[in-house]
């Protein structure tokens, strides 16, 4: 990877108002051209190590030599860490409440080239010219009841499992990641966040107020409001 990057960012994670331990965990590295934030799985045993796990490995990854390299090894990274966690790290399988899980969406840009790798429903998003798109998809139960069984979306937000993940690092082998690579543009400006951050944030108001010098405002705007889960969010652009 080139150490030389013209790409800046920010970076904040705070416990919400209602869980007592902070699961979420970010990765902050603009001098090497690579972000992440993990969710810790709540309900499940040490999700708090899990998400700090995956962002130290990754932030403890050696130089390579071109962005390929970088994408496989985040990958390779997130694939040993995933068989780690479900086999090593689980003291016994037999009880699931030891289950160690995090979500992760990282994000890599050289150049004009950028990739998002991710499993679970910590997004990324791009805001590019005025508008808003979300780069990533959620791996949840709701998204397949939409696209496999073409159930609408108000439908199947009322299922009782609709916000269950189906991808994870550490619940299970192998692990099934998701990658979206794409042409970088001056001006463009990235969102890494947990679902904390998002769930109670309308797509509007995050297009009027997306960048570096607003995050410390909209995260305080978000953390004033319900905030019910631990909320994390990186903001990268040039």
């Amino acid at each position: 990877m080139v150490q030389a990057n013209p790409w800046r960012s920010v970076a904040r994670t705070d416990t919400g108002n209602v869980r007592a331990r902070n699961e979420d965990a970010f990765l902050d590295c603009p001098q090497r051209g690579l972000w992440a934030v993990a969710d810790g799985m709540g309900g499940h045993q040490c999700g708090d190590v899990a998400s700090q796990l995956i962002v130290t490995h990754l932030g403890e990854l050696p130089e390579v030599g071109s962005f390929d390299e970088g994408v496989i090894a985040v990958r390779q990274c997130l694939h040993w860490l995933n068989r780690r966690m479900s086999q090593e790290l689980t003291i016994t399988p037999e009880r699931r409440d030891n289950i160690m899980g995090s979500t992760v969406v990282a994000l890599l840009i050289e150049g004009n080239r950028g990739a998002c790798v991710w499993a679970g429903d910590s997004r990324c998003y791009l805001l590019r010219k005025g508008r808003l798109h979300q780069l990533t998809r959620d791996h949840c139960v709701l998204e397949e009841l939409i696209e496999e069984q073409k159930m609408s979306p108000e439908k199947a937000r009322i299922h009782p499992n609709a916000y269950a993940l189906t991808r994870a690092i550490g619940v299970g082998d192998p692990l099934q990641l998701e990658v979206m690579e794409l042409e970088v543009f001056a001006g463009d400006v990235f969102l890494l966040c947990s679902d904390g951050f998002y769930q109670d944030l309308e797509n509007d108001v995050l297009r009027d107020t997306l960048s570096l010098e607003a995050f410390h405002t909209l995260f305080d705007a978000v953390l004033g409001s319900r905030a019910l889960d631990n909320l994390t969010a990186v903001v990268i652009s040039q």
